[in-house]
């Protein structure tokens, strides 16, 4: 992971919007040529952070969903950025829409129905390859123009060489299953029989 200098770090930020904040500061980027920065801060002294930070993780997770078919972001570099204490990665982002921005500006009921689908198969696709998507939500499944899914916000991923069980099919589920008006967006049992719609 490089040093990013105090100078490089406010070069970069320069003109930049700010996509996503909390109360430590903030937490996305967006830079004025179009990439986005995404910054990330330990949150306790001993933690996994410490030895493979989220940075990396974002990096990492990239490329292997990429090898699996995944769309994701592209990754341009990982830095850590000593003089605001946070690491971060630089990214192209995803382009497309979110599933939840879709479903936001409202959709007609026929493509609704057809997005709806393409997810279910997401997830079982995601799930036979091993994949446990922890924040998974429509917010983080993003529509490309060519229309494909494909994720962000991808470092607490997990990869696994082996299908998951359906214990972790189960569990992955959870989240999704209570976030109000997403829930109906999944196929569950066709998730958990690992047989997508046709």
């Amino acid at each position: 992971m490089k040093i990013m200098p105090p100078d490089a770090y406010l070069a970069l930020r320069a003109g930049a919007t700010v996509i996503e904040a909390d109360s430590f500061g903030e937490k996305v980027l967006l830079l004025v040529d179009g990439s986005m920065l995404k910054l990330f801060r330990r949150k306790r002294l001993l933690s996994s952070a410490a030895w493979y930070p989220y940075a990396e993780r974002f990096a990492d997770n990239a490329s292997a969903l990429r090898q699996r078919g995944i769309p994701v972001p592209e990754v341009i570099d990982v830095f850590r950025i000593p003089s605001i204490g946070r690491d971060a990665v630089h990214y192209h982002p995803l382009p497309g829409r979110t599933l939840r921005q879709l479903r936001r500006d409202g959709l007609d009921p026929s493509r609704e129905a057809r997005l709806k689908d393409a997810f279910t198969h997401l997830l079982v696709e995601l799930h036979e390859k091993g994949v446990y998507f922890r924040s998974l939500h429509l917010g983080n499944v993003v529509c490309t123009p060519d229309g494909r899914l494909g994720l962000i916000d991808i470092a607490d991923a997990r990869m696994s060489r082996r299908p998951l069980r359906r214990h972790q099919r189960i569990r992955n589920l959870q989240r999704l299953l209570k976030t109000a008006d997403e829930s109906e967006w999944v196929d569950e049992k066709a998730i958990l029989e690992r047989r997508p719609k046709t």
